[in-house]
């Protein structure tokens, strides 16, 4: 057989072992993320009644969104499965024994995980500014939907705003609602009206923007207005307006439908610019910002810096030469003492004021850095997705060659459990990011100086056949160890 013709083979190979478990971890990662995100997002979506195919657009922009998370533990669970599977089956120790090196076996998936780098990159750079502006136009939208209309009986409906509505029963083959009470707050609390009614009915209107509520035998209270008190004080002293009524219609304010958010809202926001914008924004605003501290600086110094404001300039053009011959000291003490306390008490009054001027420019100030931190952040989460493809194939596959441990047991635990470390690390250094703590740079990519020394560590364990996982080395050594310490313990015993 041509040399080449098994190297081609045993790629096939590699790689065909390899696909499979990573599409379906990948799918399993997608779906058990989305859940998660759904979860987030229950109080959004439940009981707003909208149309099948926005929910699916939802489902699926939101899906997008999950493929930065779902992608890098995808590469770490398949990646240490496969090479557990070898090492179980012992195909690993027969490439072995054959010359064939770790790096050599590793190769075809190096590859393959290279170019899902790259893609990644692409996604977070071409793809995902795109469907997050989609998904947050989504969520903002659901969220000013009216929700579906569905007044439970036996306890109150917050489902309408400005409104508290409460039923006792409720018929539901005939719509007939018992013992109503309403609470209409939607011109404020201090003019709240209520109303009360032995049975009603509710309904839309036909062009479906009003409630239109029919009570039956009812009474209702309403507070005065200031005006409406005075004119009946002098008759009789009622802070409220009582209305009986055998009939009466109220109409609310109920849009049901659907008004999709205008994406233009979202277009400055750092979710929905690509690398080539992010800069473009981070190098704009830094010269707005830079600008803005040289002007407040000139602006404190030429007019506020120990009254400067109050030389004539006609009189003193240069007021620096007239500063470099102004003795203070001896100023200060050809002042009475009760020039001297005004004088004291006026500096610290005006320090105070100074104080307050440069806390004041450097809030706004604060705006200018904010708004660079999130896109320099938005900027490094593009490369550190694809960097950390990277890292965890190589935490996995070694890993996997040095466990030895195919299925579906140990490799999820101990992926979650490094997902975990890595999610912790990653929060943590984004947290450090935002808050200015850290450069940005720095709490972006904490998580992958982390977690690389651990891939090249168990790299080179793997390479040269170590058991590091194994039992009963470690128990060897303890007994080493345990020897060693008895030995020098009887040595200084009978010293």
């Amino acid at each position: 057989m041509h040399p080449g013709l098994g190297i081609k083979k045993l790629d096939r190979y590699m790689l065909r072992n390899f696909m499979g478990l990573f599409f379906l971890t990948f799918l399993i990662c997608c779906f058990i993320l989305l859940m998660q995100l759904l979860w987030m997002r229950i109080n959004d979506i439940v009981g707003k009644g909208v149309d099948i195919w926005i929910l699916m657009e939802f489902l699926f922009y939101a899906l997008l969104s999950v493929v930065p998370m779902a992608l890098p533990l995808a590469i770490l669970l398949a990646s240490l499965m496969t090479f557990g599977n070898l090492g179980e089956k012992f195909e690993l120790t027969a490439m072995k024994s054959a010359g064939i090196s770790l790096f050599r076996i590793m190769r075809p998936l190096i590859i393959f995980i290279a170019l899902v780098s790259i893609g990644a990159f692409f996604f977070s750079n071409n793809v995902l500014p795109k469907s997050q502006v989609k998904f947050w136009t989504l969520v903002f939208s659901l969220r000013q939907k009216s929700p579906e209309l569905d007044i439970p009986a036996g306890e109150f409906y917050t489902g309408i705003n400005g409104y508290n509505i409460y039923v006792r029963k409720k018929n539901t083959r005939t719509g007939l609602l018992r013992d109503l009470m309403i609470y209409d707050y939607s011109d404020g609390f201090q003019n709240a009206s209520v109303t009360v009614a032995d049975s009603g009915r509710i309904c839309t209107t036909a062009d479906q923007k009003y409630l239109q509520l029919t009570l039956y035998q009812g009474e209702s209270f309403e507070n005065l207005s200031q005006e409406e008190q005075r004119a009946t004080r002098t008759q009789q002293n009622v802070p409220y307006r009582r209305e009986m009524f055998r009939r009466k219609t109220l109409l609310i304010e109920f849009d049901t439908e659907f008004t999709r958010y205008d994406e233009s809202v979202l277009n400055d926001q750092h979710v929905s610019k690509d690398v080539r914008s992010l800069v473009h924004s981070i190098d704009s605003v830094g010269m707005l910002a830079a600008e803005k501290s040289r002007q407040q600086s000139e602006d404190l110094y030429q007019k506020h810096y120990l009254g400067r404001e109050n030389i004539n300039p006609f009189v003193y053009p240069d007021k620096d030469t007239v500063f470099a011959a102004l003795d203070v000291d001896s100023l200060y003490a050809s002042f009475s003492v009760s020039d001297r306390q005004r004088a004291l008490q006026h500096a610290i009054d005006q320090a105070r004021r100074y104080k307050d001027l440069v806390q004041y420019n450097s809030i706004l100030l604060d705006d200018y850095q904010r708004y660079m931190r999130k896109h320099a952040i938005e900027l490094h989460r593009k490369f550190t997705l694809a960097f950390a493809c990277l890292i965890f194939f190589f935490i996995g596959a070694p890993l996997g060659a040095i466990i030895r441990k195919g299925g579906l047991g140990a490799p999820i635990v101990i992926s979650v459990a490094l997902f975990i470390v890595y999610y912790i690390i990653d929060n943590a250094g984004y947290k450090m990011a935002r808050e200015a703590l850290w450069p940005v740079w720095e709490g972006m990519w904490l998580s992958s100086f982390v977690l690389l020394p651990i891939g090249v560590f168990l790299t080179y364990k793997a390479t040269t056949d170590s058991a590091l996982f194994n039992p009963e080395v470690w128990i060897r050594e303890a007994e080493k160890i345990r020897d060693k310490l008895k030995k020098l313990y009887k040595e200084n015993g009978q010293n």
